[in-house]
């Protein structure tokens, strides 16, 4: 029986911390879906359309990586999946209420959901998709945080 896991997100940008958790996702998991969310509940710096291609470049080393797009709710597109396992990233304690109320909701909507929450590596530790749009609107240096793609669409999006 093969595993598969699917990575949920916003992933706007995709950042190397969430390389990072996805990296450890599929030394664990056959198949792992990197799954970039419709709506997000969030004001985006890139559209559906361009949150899923900059996750596809970013993902195209990784040979047990897929990439979609969803929309509405988690629990659905799961079930659309036949998969019943969602990886989420743990930074720190400030995430812990969120990630928690997000996994018990889903486990309300589906029973049969289990979250699997992974930990990044310590120097992706502070890093958040936040942090890195302020950057990238401050002229910061972005290619530390993000992969090289990703960097250039910010630059992009920002100064032309």
């Amino acid at each position: 029986m093969m595993s598969k896991a699917i990575y949920p997100g916003t992933f706007d940008p995709i950042t190397l911390g969430h390389m990072n958790i996805l990296e450890k996702a599929c030394s664990i998991f056959d198949e792992v879906i990197l799954a970039v969310a419709d709506y997000t509940g969030k004001d985006n710096l890139f559209s559906l359309q361009e949150r899923y291609q900059l996750c596809k470049k970013s993902t195209e080393h990784i040979p047990n990586v897929s990439v979609s797009t969803f929309q509405g709710l988690f629990v659905d597109y799961a079930k659309s999946q036949n998969c019943n396992l969602m990886i989420r990233g743990m930074r720190a304690v400030s995430d812990f209420e969120y990630e928690l109320s997000l996994a018990l909701t889903n486990k309300k909507l589906n029973p049969e959901i289990e979250t699997l929450f992974l930990v990044p590596s310590l120097r992706y530790m502070y890093l958040s998709s936040s942090i890195i749009r302020q950057l990238a609107a401050l002229q910061g240096p972005l290619e530390d945080y993000v992969p090289t793609c990703v960097a250039e669409a910010m630059r992009e999006k920002h100064f032309s």
